[in-house]
């Protein structure tokens, strides 16, 4: 949850008291030296406060009367319009985004609501296929007709009545396309921008999901993550994001990696509306955490992490800095009754040299399965084949060295390759589930991310980001949360647990996010003079 009281915060909505977007002089407390930002035009509403409102609070909201979902999407869509030339987030607006709102009021008016998420609006990573607006994974090859039908999780949320607002952009083809690819830069979008320093990175590749929700430009976003590109981005943007286990969102519809690691997941600003979220993708399956928003928020506000027993796994690897803030964030989980002790994960080395070579042969053939449905190009081949003769295509990021060695890598069907992927998954799930029993965890915790790099196409990312790995080729739950800020730039903490943990992670998490009450809106500092690793 946010920093102030629910009951305080309906008061100030009720007052007309709270207005949207850009923080106040106050909002960064804690985080001192920023300097002045760069004017930010913010359209203002007393209808809620964009950036600290939550779904519960806006539903609550809607059902008295005082709000409208076409109010709280016209306020979104007049913010897109206002602050993403800043960040260049998001490709497309829904047309329809008006006309479905005004349908959830009148579900409303009628008593005849269809569940927590009618009427929010909702941005979605572009690609998750909407047979309405283009789905294009950040290429050109993909830019004509849209999809003929929508992602599962896409049908799931028009059910729940929610707001399809727009897309957002990415790292094209989820980063999997160049040896040294450019986080956040598509050759349909071009590059996405962190808001909180605008030379800095958004980390891949739900990047644009990621910025727009920091910003503020919808209540909640879709990511998807082959290997830390819904956690990292939602570290290095200063949001929740939520892996999901392997199998629980339907991925069907959803631009493919692979189907041995690739989910879809909920991002937003506090974990609350991302376990709401989830719930809607995983058609029920997972309930928001001991029923009621409101009651597990209230136990996450009065001790929910009184003898919780979390491991913290520190990878000294993102630098000292980083370090002394899992330092200071321990002592802040210990201090609201928390048990933590260090933990180190095994068998790290060896996933690193078996997960890229699994993921070249599962790469071929989930593409090729998904390019067969699609205009353009119908198979790996021939999609490189269009790089090759595009230029646009090769404006930030030259090469398409993953497409070529995915290409000749061995079939999913040979001894090779199934040797290579079961002892991959059985490595990851032992480095979780053995590190858990040895210590009787009910989680793990790791930085999400270091300090956001400065974007350059010449050099490519930073890819030191080893914390996403054990729970994404295991198919586990990981969650990543603010913690705080090295050099003016947010970092989260990255959260893991069994398998189909997700609910309990998330009520771990609410109760983390409340103790660490680490979020601060972006104040779109063009540079920064100190960069973290």
């Amino acid at each position: 949850m946010g920093t102030r009281s629910t009951t305080a915060l309906i008061v100030a909505l009720l007052a007309g008291a709270i207005l949207t977007g850009a923080p106040g002089p106050s909002a960064h407390a804690g985080e001192p030296g920023t300097g002045s930002p760069p004017p930010v035009v913010s359209p203002r509403t007393p209808e809620a406060d964009l950036d600290t409102a939550t779904i519960p609070e806006l539903q609550r909201r809607m059902a008295d009367g005082s709000l409208t979902s076409s109010a709280l999407t016209t306020a979104y869509l007049q913010r897109i319009e206002a602050v993403d030339p800043l960040i260049n987030a998001v490709l497309h607006t829904d047309p329809t985004a008006l006309r479905q709102a005004a349908a959830s009021d009148a579900r409303h008016r009628r008593g005849a609501t269809r569940g927590p998420l009618d009427g929010i609006p909702v941005l979605l990573k572009d690609n998750v296929n909407t047979r309405d607006m283009p789905t294009t994974a950040g290429s050109l090859a993909l830019a004509g007709r849209p999809p003929e039908t929508d992602a599962t999780l896409v049908t799931r949320l028009r059910e729940a009545g929610a707001v399809i607002l727009g897309k957002t952009n990415l790292s094209e083809w989820a980063n999997f396309r160049a040896s040294k690819p450019t986080s956040g830069w598509s050759a349909v979008g071009g590059q996405t921008n962190n808001p909180y320093v605008l030379d800095r990175n958004p980390c891949g590749s739900s990047a644009g999901s990621a910025a727009a929700l920091a910003a503020s430009l919808a209540q909640v976003a879709i990511g998807t993550e082959t290997d830390g590109s819904i956690v990292c981005p939602a570290g290095m943007n200063g949001v929740v994001g939520h892996k999901p286990s392997l199998g629980l969102v339907s991925q069907s519809g959803v631009v493919p990696i692979s189907a041995e690691q690739d989910t879809a997941g909920p991002m937003a600003r506090n974990v609350t509306d991302a376990a709401l979220t989830l719930s809607v993708l995983s058609g029920g399956r997972v309930p928001y955490a001991g029923g009621s928003p409101g009651a597990a928020d209230q136990r996450a506000r009065s001790g929910g992490l009184r003898g919780r027993r979390i491991g913290l796994w520190r990878l000294p690897s993102l630098g000292p800095r980083v370090d002394a803030l899992m330092t200071r964030t321990a002592e802040k989980l210990r201090d609201a009754g928390a048990e933590v002790v260090e933990v180190t994960l095994p068998h790290q080395e060896r996933l690193a040299e078996l997960e890229f070579p699994a993921l070249l042969s599962e790469f071929h053939r989930d593409i090729d399965r998904y390019l067969a449905s699609r205009t353009g190009p119908r198979d790996l081949a021939a999609l490189i084949e269009f790089n090759r003769t595009h230029p646009a295509e090769r404006t930030c990021f030259a090469g398409q060295e993953l497409f070529e060695q995915a290409l000749s890598a061995p079939a999913t069907t040979s001894p090779e390759y199934r040797a290579m992927r079961a002892e991959l998954t059985a490595l990851a799930r032992r480095s979780i589930d053995a590190t858990m029993a040895a210590h009787h965890l009910d989680a793990i915790a790791s930085p999400a991310n270091p300090p956001a790099w400065t974007t350059d196409c010449a050099r490519g990312d930073n890819d030191v980001i080893p914390s996403s790995t054990p729970a994404a080729v295991a198919g586990y739950p990981s969650l990543s949360v603010p913690a705080g800020f090295v050099d003016r730039l947010p970092v989260g903490l990255l959260l893991m647990a069994g398998d189909h943990q997700d609910a309990r992670l998330l009520a771990l998490g609410a109760g983390v996010e409340h103790r660490l009450d680490a979020r601060r809106a972006p104040r779109y500092l063009p540079t920064v003079g100190r960069a973290g690793k």
